[in-house]
Order: structure tokens, then C-alpha cells, then sequence
């Protein structure tokens, strides 16, 4: 008999037709492109900064500052939110962030004062900090117990494929059509969204109040404040790169257009999500800590490289290859962690991961300022050697070593 800590995730909502040790294909892929329709509204102005700010008469900083309303916006909004709708079931929730990406984006795309169009860019944060917060969960209850971190896998590809694919494509579209079609078109994809939503996702119930560990306990839970930690000198240290990676190449004089380095990292983030996918269940602690290995050895090649272009693009290759996974690797080993109480932690994984993208985009500026675009490999590398001590550090809850498969198969055996 399990314990509500120890429930293994549900294996009786898979959906029509779908065997109950088989992954439900058909239900992942609609949250797999929610995922994208995410990350693409967020990082979208990023792409059309000049012409927004060229459409809206402002300054690009101020442009910019449509990425920050929405980070702001997921970090604010998060933890509440999930607190609030813990309980209820979980496919009308999914439906209300897709309308409420519709809703934003149309707004972004035909209002002209600047003040609603940063609040639009605020609620869709709003909406994505739910999104993050329940994915992994809902994830779970529709998925056999097994297999759980594969099917997170493909949940969380639509990241990899708005970043490599996505992002790309509707800075593209923007610089063809406009930059106010681009957001149209993320509305009518979230139109067609809903729909297919509504045909294929099964639903799922929320959590039981009798299993509703308070708040400030899940913080508490043993290892979830190792995995948040982890989650944010990952992402800081990703970020203070990615973020600053042209002015970094400009200052190496390699000879790299952004958009080669950018694609180069896409496309192996997207051979990254696919290993992901296929290790995380038997080898989550060798990859988590194998992936931040073979990031600091991105950084560091980055920091000696100087204008060698082979050695930048096989640094890259490694830092996106090994960056893609990071999200769904942290996800499991969270949801592992607090079982029933996954959604609540991972929306403390949400604000973790949008606080280290502030903390970046600030320390890198500073970063910038003083010393030059040269030293942010050195101050990726020192973060993620912290980090790495860390996961190493924290075998015994957090980053446990050993099958989830075998795990999760004698759980449910108790």
C-alpha cells in the first residue's frame, strides 16, 4: 500500500487507446507545443527588438524591457498561482494559459501605447509561470510511472525546438511581414491549440487536500532546496552567455556571425533533448552531472579559444547539446523529490530559474561595463563549478543516483 508521498504517478488517465505501459504520444505533443507557443512569446521581442521599437516610437532598451515584464511577470505570478490552483483539475487550467497566450498576443499585436503592451507582456508571464509550475505534474498523472522522465522529455522538447526552430522563424516572419504579424501569428497557432487540446489531452485530477503539503514544508522537503539551487546556477550561468554571446564574439574577433553560432546551438540542443530523453529514466545522476562536466568544458574552451573558430563551434556544440536537457532533468529529479507535491515545486522552480535570468541579464551588464564581454566564459565556469559541487554533493535526495525505473517499479511494489 503507498503512502501519498509515495504515489506513484497515474497510470489511470492515459487517455483513450492507450496501453498503460505505453507512452501517450498523442497527449504530450499538444503539451509539447504549448511549451513552444511559451518560449516563443517570451523571447520573440528579443528577435524584433528594432522594429518594435521602430513600430512603437521607443528606444530598444525600452523594447527590451517586453522580455523583462514577462520574466517578471512568471516570477511574481508562479508560486500563487499554483498554490491557488493545486486542487483543481488540470486540463481546464492548461486551456486557460493557451487563451491567455491568445489574449496577450493579440494585444501585443494591435495596441499602440507602450504602458498595455508591457502589461500584456506581464499577464503572459503570468500565464507561463502556471504553465511551468504544472507541466511536469500533469506530465506524470497522464504517463506510466516508469517512464515518466521520457515523457517529460517530450513534453519540455517544444523549449529546444522554440529556441532552435521557433524564435528563428518568427524573428524571420517579422523582418518579412512585420513585426505585429509575427505575434498574430503565435495567437492563431494558440487558437489551433485550444482545439486540438480539447480532442486529445486527457484530463487529470488535482491534488487531494489531504495530500496538500503546506508551502513553506515542500521548501523543506530534503532536497529541493539542492535541486533549486542547481536550477539556478545553471541557468545564471547559461544565460550570462547567451545573453552576451555577440559581444563576446566580437571581442575574440572570431569571425562568427551570430545567427551561425545561434543555429549551431540549436541544433545541438536538439540532439541534446533526444539524448535526454533517452538516458533520463536509467542514468538521471550521470547526466546531470556529465552535462555540467561537459558545459565548464565549454566554458573554458570559450575562455582560451581566443578567434579559433573550430574550437568556439565545438564549444558551443557542447554547450547547447548539454544546456538542452537542463530544464527536464531538474524537473524529474524535483517531481521525484515531492512527489504529489510536484506542481507547487516546480513553480519554485519556475521563480528560480526567471530569477537567475534577471540575475544574469544584471551582473552581466555590470560584467559588460567593467572588464569587457571577454570574461563571461570565466564567470559561466566558476558558477557551474559551483554547481557541480552541489549535484555531487547531493546524492542521497536530490540528484539520487541509480534507475528511476527500478525505483518507481519497487515504490508502487510497496
Amino acid at each position: 500500500m503507498t503512502t501519498p508521498r509515495q504515489a506513484a504517478p497515474g497510470k489511470q488517465n492515459l487517455g483513450r487507446g492507450t496501453n498503460a505501459d505505453s507512452l501517450p504520444i498523442a497527449a504530450l505533443l499538444p503539451l509539447a507545443a504549448t511549451a513552444l507557443l511559451t518560449i516563443v512569446t517570451e523571447t520573440l521581442p528579443a528577435g524584433l527588438l528594432l522594429q518594435i521599437s521602430s513600430g512603437l516610437s521607443i528606444s530598444s532598451s525600452a523594447a527590451g524591457q517586453m522580455v523583462s515584464a514577462y520574466a517578471l511577470g512568471a516570477v511574481i505570478a508562479a508560486i500563487p498561482a499554483i498554490a491557488l490552483t493545486r486542487g483543481m483539475r488540470r486540463k481546464p487550467i492548461l486551456l486557460a494559459v493557451v487563451a491567455g497566450m491568445l489574449l496577450a498576443n493579440v494585444i501585443t499585436a494591435s495596441v499602440d501605447v507602450f504602458a498595455v503592451t508591457l502589461v500584456a507582456r506581464f499577464v503572459a508571464g503570468a500565464f507561463s509561470g502556471v504553465l511551468w509550475g504544472m507541466l511536469a505534474g500533469y506530465t506524470r498523472k497522464i504517463s506510466p510511472a516508469a517512464k515518466t522522465g521520457k515523457a517529460l522529455t517530450i513534453a519540455m522538447s517544444g523549449t529546444t525546438i522554440a529556441f532552435a526552430i521557433g524564435t528563428p522563424l518568427g524573428t524571420y516572419l517579422g523582418s518579412m511581414f512585420g513585426w505585429r504579424w509575427a505575434f498574430l501569428t503565435l495567437a492563431a497557432f494558440a487558437a489551433v491549440l485550444i482545439a486540438w487540446i480539447i480532442v486529445v489531452v486527457p484530463d487529470a485530477p488535482g491534488q487531494p487536500p489531504q495530500t496538500r503539503t503546506p508551502l513553506h514544508r515542500v521548501f523543506a522537503t530534503p532536497g529541493v532546496a539542492a535541486i533549486l539551487f542547481i536550477v539556478f546556477g545553471w541557468f545564471l550561468a547559461h544565460n550570462m552567455l547567451y545573453t552576451y554571446i555577440a559581444p563576446f564574439l566580437v571581442s575574440v574577433n572570431a569571425g562568427l556571425r551570430i545567427e551561425i553560432v545561434l543555429s549551431v546551438f540549436g541544433i545541438a540542443s536538439l540532439a541534446g533533448i533526444v539524448l535526454t530523453g533517452t538516458v533520463i529514466d536509467r542514468s538521471l545522476r550521470k547526466m546531470v552531472l556529465a552535462s555540467l562536466t561537459a558545459f565548464a568544458t565549454a566554458a573554458l574552451a570559450l575562455g582560451i579559444a581566443g578567434g579559433n573558430t573550430v574550437v568556439l563551434l565545438i564549444a558551443v556544440v557542447l554547450w547547447g547539446g548539454t544546456f538542452a536537457g537542463a530544464s527536464t532533468l531538474m524537473q524529474t529529479a524535483l517531481a521525484d523529490t515531492t512527489g504529489p507535491d510536484a506542481d507547487v515545486a516546480n513553480s519554485m522552480l519556475t521563480v528560480a530559474a526567471n530569477l537567475a535570468i534577471f540575475g544574469a541579464g544584471t551582473t552581466g551588464g555590470v560584467l559588460l561595463g567593467a572588464t569587457g564581454a571577454g570574461v563571461f566564459p570565466w564567470a559561466a565556469l566558476l558558477v557551474i563549478a559551483a554547481v557541480f559541487a552541489i549535484a555531487l554533493l547531493a546524492r542521497r535526495h536530490a540528484i539520487v543516483p541509480g534507475s528511476r525505473v527500478d525505483r518507481v517499479g519497487s515504490q508502487s511494489k510497496k
